[in-house]
């Protein structure tokens, strides 16, 4: 493992975006809408004709049952599951809006079920949900098909369910193991509880499960979190995702349920994010960016290494960079050279679909420059490397002279080993792995324009 000192944890630990998109959702605008989507779609089904390209789709599922103090995510609190059958009337109608403009038989590589909480769905609800997107969609027989889990929400029998359905990867929210962590954020779930869920799962074949931690969350010291990498590195997931807790009270309601004296301070936070860098690598995991862990066996570790990763809304992917059609409320999509965003609130959302409209509310129509920067920034997150050759060959441009005051600011971060400059492009090291957003953020022209970075998490 390269040496990661505190000091340097400590200078790159500032605000900026996941890059799970570029430019990022805080770019769009209104003036973008539904026509300018259905024009989208419309250019999708021309190409799709001539090249038989595969579709990513993300159903946004945003009923909780309880209040996770920490949450960002956009969602609907409510001890009324009867909602959910009315939400899956909408969500079918909003697919049946998309039909009408793409290509019949679409076959689909990627299905991800996010939210929220998608296990809110009942297992009739949820085999209803399948069904309907069978019917209409054909899911690749090699596809991954993906849902994130409550486990505070599953029985291994409901497991049992999600496999038939023909899900064939879990993420598990695991958070923290700590009973007084997870008492301040208003998650309890038995450590137990999570080790027979996952090797259930491993039984029955689900692949690349996935835990989700965080650090920094209210109640955490080094102590107790040491040993919640202790037991995750005993649980084994095949995909550990590590995230920095952001306290951002002003924009997200829930986390004002958190007193701001029982959160961690940033040199403990620090301390956090080392020990499990530290321990997940000497447990063999290897680093895939970001904050992303995997067996070096896992399908993300086997792209990493050859050079196959792609990124999108759910973060790292295997799968070829392709359109996703986001269904559901607040759900976000990428279609060719667009952002869209769905309406933010269920009766905006239904307002929409009852007038027969997609209800895209927002989105971003690119420019020659965000394409630009998309492709340079997404090579950095995913290879570690911008070819200058490919970048000219692809683009028609010089992009050394293009890109000539981001490559003189990253001489900084060549100073520091965290990236090699030469006459070939540019090269993230393996120290700078550690650090791609600071690297990758360097080339966001709209950042670079507005340093109130606030509004984004913290890169460390």
């Amino acid at each position: 493992m390269p040496s990661i000192t505190p000091e340097l944890l400590r200078r790159y630990d500032v605000p900026g975006p996941r890059y799970t998109s570029y430019p990022t959702a805080d770019r769009f605008v209104e003036a973008f809408g539904a026509d300018d989507y259905i024009v989208a779609l419309q250019q999708h089904k021309i190409l799709a004709a001539s090249k038989a390209q595969p579709l990513s789709v993300y159903v946004h599922i945003p009923f909780c049952a309880s209040l996770c103090y920490y949450c960002a995510c956009n969602k609907i609190i409510t001890k009324h599951h009867e909602r959910a059958a009315e939400y899956l009337r909408y969500l079918e109608r909003e697919l049946d809006l998309h039909l009408a403009y793409l290509e019949p038989g679409q076959t689909v590589s990627q299905l991800h079920l996010g939210g929220g909480t998608p296990t809110f769905l009942s297992d009739e609800e949820l085999a209803s949900l399948m069904a309907m997107l069978r019917q209409r969609l054909v899911l690749a027989a090699d596809g991954e098909f993906s849902i994130e889990v409550d486990p505070r929400t599953v029985t291994v029998e409901r497991l049992q369910v999600l496999w038939d359905l023909g899900f064939n990867r879990l993420s598990f929210g695991v958070q923290d193991f700590d009973p007084a962590v997870q008492k301040a954020v208003h998650r309890e779930q038995p450590a137990e509880q999570v080790f027979a869920l996952m090797q259930a799962a491993r039984e029955m074949g689900f692949r690349s499960i996935n835990a989700d931690l965080i650090y920094g969350l209210p109640m955490q010291t080094p102590a107790s979190f040491a040993r919640t990498l202790e037991q995750v590195a005993a649980l084994r997931p095949d995909r550990i995702a590590l995230y920095g807790y952001a306290h951002l009270p002003e924009r997200f309601k829930p986390q004002r349920r958190i007193n701001r004296t029982d959160l961690p301070a940033a040199v403990d936070k620090l301390q956090m994010l080392a020990m499990a860098l530290e321990g997940f690598m000497q447990a063999g995991y290897v680093y895939v960016g970001m904050d992303h862990f995997a067996l070096p066996d896992d399908a993300l570790a086997v792209a990493k290494s050859q050079g196959r990763l792609h990124r999108n809304f759910q973060g790292y992917s295997t799968q070829p960079d392709c359109d996703l059609i986001a269904l559901g409320v607040s759900s976000i999509g990428r279609v060719g050279a667009s952002y869209s965003q769905n309406a933010k609130t269920l009766e905006e959302y239904y307002d929409l679909i009852d007038q027969g409209l997609i209800p895209v509310v927002r989105g971003l129509a690119l420019e020659r420059d965000d394409l630009l920067r998309r492709a340079a920034i997404m090579a950095i997150m995913c290879q570690g490397s911008l070819s200058f050759e490919a970048m000219n060959s692809a683009w028609l441009m010089d992009c050394q002279q293009y890109f000539a005051a981001e490559l003189e600011q990253l001489r900084a971060q060549e100073a520091e080993g965290l990236v090699v400059i030469d006459s070939e492009g540019l090269h993230v090291t393996e120290l700078g792995w550690f650090f791609v957003r600071g690297v990758a953020l360097v080339f966001d022209r709209y950042l670079q324009a507005d340093r109130n970075r606030e509004r984004f998490s913290r890169i460390i």
